[in-house]
């Protein structure tokens, strides 16, 4: 398998670059300043920046609190700083790391190993994200972990916006909104991603799980967005379970939904444990055709190890 050049991060900014060149024609806005993808579609400088998007670029990998807190698993955690080299020798560029759950009281599960691993990720030259899973039932509830984790220095912050915890739709999406609004505030400069369901997903086979998805108005406050393109749930043989199909719908469906046609998405594939080298050479195929920042599988614990050399070509860099 090829590994991506030196080349590849330019080509993505310069395919980016001629989206946003194609719609300023388009809408008649004004040019934009350095740094922001979104002048005249935002008030006030809200919405995707290039800069802070570039935390989300290129490979990355995924724990979650059952892979590295040894709270939360009574001491069972299975990875640790040492898997910090590993992810770095196998060309992963961002670490996306849960710092907390709603399941545990603590603000941020292991805080002392939780910095040991952002050293070591720092020396290996590899970002740390943090991300979190809110209920939507309580904004004051949500925000006291994802602040706490985002004190601690981390290179960027991902929302996981899945759950139906709060039944009532149109709250719980006042809720996830009104969270995005206080992390943009609160941190100006942090890179925020949203990390939903897939449209696809939403607009194809469970209309009712979130409707009237308040895609807009969650762009105002993201950097970019981190589709969940798990098309290994699908049965075989089914149009779903194509890979560069449901990545490329993922990405374009995105971009439609937040009226921002150069959107800056990097798809999340998987379940990792499913998948095999020809399913990565499709999805990376539908990563490059659809000017994608980057890409990753859930989870790094259940990837099979030879797997990793198909998954370099996700690099942007």
């Amino acid at each position: 398998m090829a590994r991506a050049s030196s080349a590849r991060r330019p080509r993505v900014l310069a395919g980016l670059a001629a989206l946003v060149a194609s719609v300023a024609v388009l809408t008649s806005c004004i040019p934009m300043p350095p740094n922001s993808y979104v002048s005249g579609l935002f008030a006030d400088g809200e919405g995707p920046n290039i800069v802070r998007a570039e935390a989300f670029m290129g490979l990355g990998a995924w724990w979650d609190v059952y892979d590295w807190s040894p709270t939360f698993t009574n001491g069972a955690a299975r990875l640790g700083v040492a898997d910090v080299d590993r992810l770095a020798n196998a060309g992963v560029q961002a670490l996306y790391i849960q710092t907390a759950t709603y399941r545990h009281p603590a603000t941020v599960l292991d805080q002392s190993r939780l910095l040991a691993i952002l050293a070591r990720a720092r020396a290996r030259k590899v970002k740390v994200i943090g991300w979190y899973l809110p209920q939507f039932l309580d904004a004051g509830a949500d925000l006291h972990r994802m602040v706490a984790a985002v004190r601690l220095g981390l290179d960027g912050y991902a929302v996981d916006i899945e759950s139906t915890d709060n039944p009532n739709v149109p709250a719980r999406s006042l809720i996830l909104v009104n969270e995005m609004r206080f992390l943009r505030t609160a941190f100006p400069n942090l890179p925020i991603a949203a990390v939903p369901v897939t449209p696809v997903l939403w607009e194809e086979l469970n209309r009712g799980w979130w409707p009237s998805f308040p895609y807009r108005e969650v762009a105002r406050f993201s950097d970019a967005w981190m589709p969940m393109a798990y098309w290994t749930y699908r049965a075989a043989g089914t149009t779903w379970r194509d890979p560069y199909r449901y990545t490329a719908e993922s990405v374009t469906r995105l971009r439609r939904n937040t009226g921002v046609p150069y959107l800056p998405v990097h798809p999340i594939g998987g379940l990792s444990s499913l998948m095999s080298a020809a399913d990565a050479d499709a999805m990376n195929r539908a990563m490059t055709d659809t000017y994608a920042i980057g890409g990753s599988l859930y989870d790094d614990v259940s990837t099979p190890a030879g797997l990793w050399p198909s998954l370099r070509q996700f690099r942007r860099t």
